[in-house]
């Protein structure tokens, strides 16, 4: 058999890529959105004062904000119509997924195949707009409040501008929804995820640069930049290996006679990935734990509890405390997660009523036990490897000033959509190979069966 290596030279070069046009009409259409969406992170919304919206980002890079602002691509530090960027809807879908586990009637609706998931995708849909409605709400009333030594972050508050500002950010969000969604079906790629990928690469640039100026002005020795960079290659190695690993289980079906004829037989294979949380519980990790912080730097020391002011120190970037509950909170939204989206009783269900069975584990109860200790072990895994990416960009950050988008998140994701975008390049030229051998198989039949005329 050949080797992976072969089988992906095989199924992608230039030579087949050339010739699928279908292909490559959907990654121009990809780059085609993924520029609009660049383009109005610069659009800003009517009656805000960017300079004050620069200087008080850069007051509150290690909160909340900074986070939104990776993830957003620099539109909320530029406070544009893509302010919210993409982030409701992402909310708005883990919360009806996690409700589908808990909500007999859309846990009904999720097994209703197709029917089923347009509906809850229209749920979702709703529950982004009041989600965005809330944010916008909270943003514009907080921009009206702000102000720095520059002046108000909001030109004439009032009213208007609220309203302007709630109608700017909620249908920025709900443009970008569209657009991810029209990606995810006429592009190459996840659309949601890919709008993501995009705000945290268009600022990479810019963090190598401040990188590299760090060591170009001595504040980094330049070994320690080289030894940054090699320890990022290697990081990179280590995430794209932890998120292709799996656990193959071996499912066995038993063979049926029809007749004169045998069927089944076969043996398969169910994949349990190692990280079945993929990139959620750090970024939950992360809000809930920067909210103390961000709190803190707003109040700016006024009229704020002395225990908040104390949990605000110790929750900063970098602290013990914040690596120790960082790390906690990982742990504990990587099992969470886990506990919800798979359920061993149901899988081991589904599997008896098909026939099929694992060898040497008894159909049923058995079975169950089997799936739940497979997923724990894969969980503690994929945990700890969570937390090993996510703790050590926070060490460099804290004591070297490394940039934050080098963060573990950002890493994660980075490499998570990369990955699955390549795979779908990949389906793609693999179809468009098949067909040509079909399309070549007919015409051969064609012309034989005019030779015998």
């Amino acid at each position: 058999m050949a080797s992976a290596a072969e089988q992906l030279a095989a199924n992608f070069n230039l030579g087949s890529f050339a010739k699928a046009t279908e292909l490559k009409k959907r990654i121009w259409f990809t780059l085609g959105a993924l520029i609009i969406y660049r383009l109005g992170t610069y659009i800003p919304v009517p009656g805000v004062d960017a300079t004050v919206m620069g200087q008080l980002l850069a007051q509150h890079q290690g909160g909340i904000l900074g986070m939104f602002d990776m993830f957003s691509g620099g539109a909320l530090g530029r406070m544009t119509v893509f302010a919210l960027n993409i982030m409701p809807y992402i909310s708005a879908s883990i919360i009806v997924q996690l409700m589908s586990t808990a909500i007999p009637s859309l846990e009904s609706l999720k097994k209703e195949g197709e029917q089923g998931r347009k509906k809850l995708n229209q749920y979702t849909r709703y529950l982004t707009v009041a989600i965005a409605l809330f944010q916008a709400y909270g943003i514009a009333i907080g921009l009206e409040r702000m102000s720095s030594q520059a002046g108000s972050a909001v030109v004439n508050p009032g009213s208007f501008f609220i309203l302007s500002c709630v109608v700017t950010l909620v249908g920025g969000t709900m443009f970008l929804m569209w657009l991810g969604e029209q990606i995810t079906s006429r592009g190459v790629g996840n659309g949601i995820s890919l709008i993501i990928f995009a705000g945290i690469v268009a600022n990479l640039p810019h963090a190598l640069a401040s990188l590299f100026q760090l060591g170009y002005t001595g504040a980094l020795s330049p070994f320690f930049v080289l030894v940054f960079l090699v320890l990022a290659a290697a990081t990179i190695t280590f995430i794209v290996f932890m998120e292709q690993a799996q656990r193959r289980v071996v499912i066995q079906y038993p063979k049926r006679q029809m007749g004169n004829r045998m069927f089944g037989g076969e043996s398969t294979h169910m994949p349990l990935k190692v990280n079945t949380a993929g990139v959620i519980p750090p970024i939950f990790a992360s809000s809930v734990l920067l909210i103390p912080v961000t709190i803190a730097g707003f109040m700016n020391g006024k009229a704020m509890p002395g225990w908040l002011s104390f949990l605000g120190q110790q929750l900063g970037q970098g602290q013990p405390l914040y690596m120790a509950f960082y790390a906690a909170m990982i742990l504990f939204f990587s099992y969470f997660y886990a506990a919800v989206t798979f359920n061993p009783e149901e899988t081991a269900d589904n599997l008896r009523k098909q026939g099929g069975f694992i060898p040497g584990i008894k159909p049923g109860a058995s079975t169950a036990t089997y799936f739940d200790r497979i997923l724990t072990r894969l969980t503690t895994i994929g945990a700890l490897y969570l937390v090993a990416v996510c703790l050590l960009p926070q060490i460099l950050i804290s004591h070297y000033n490394v940039p934050f988008y080098f963060g573990g998140t950002s890493l994660i994701i980075i490499v998570s959509v990369t990955i699955d975008t390549v795979t779908q390049v990949q389906s793609h030229l693999v179809a468009h190979q098949y067909q040509g051998l079909i399309q070549r198989s007919r015409r051969g039949g064609q012309n034989r069966r005019i030779i015998r005329r």
